[in-house]
């Protein structure tokens, strides 16, 4: 399904520009703005700049204008990831191999 919205997005809508991340924003004939997502399709990865443009908060495009010194780089929520943080001394441990869950007889 999502790559038959893609081709439709891309045949229909004209190209308006990318981000960092390697998503693709998309505007059609009628002013609806899109966006294709390069890799798995995770909404987190979406800039603020670029959110704004396509919640039609501004109607500025991301590409022209600059960055703050106190901005942060926009890094994609890695929550459920192998790349979430954890600390060190985190209360979540994995299971232990001698562990055998309840069966009801």
């Amino acid at each position: 399904m999502q790559c038959i919205n893609n081709f439709f997005i891309r045949f229909f809508s004209r190209k308006i520009g990318d981000d960092e991340f390697g998503n693709e924003y998309f505007q059609n004939k009628s002013g609806k703005r899109f966006v294709v997502y390069k890799g798995i399709a995770e909404p987190s990865k979406v800039p603020m700049e670029w959110h704004s443009w396509l919640h039609y908060y501004s109607k500025f495009l991301p590409t022209n204008v600059g960055k703050f010194s106190w901005q942060k780089i926009h890094f994609p929520n890695l929550t459920g990831t192998k790349h979430a943080y954890s600390p060190k001394n985190s209360s979540v441990k994995k299971t232990d191999s001698e562990y055998e869950a309840w069966k009801p007889e």
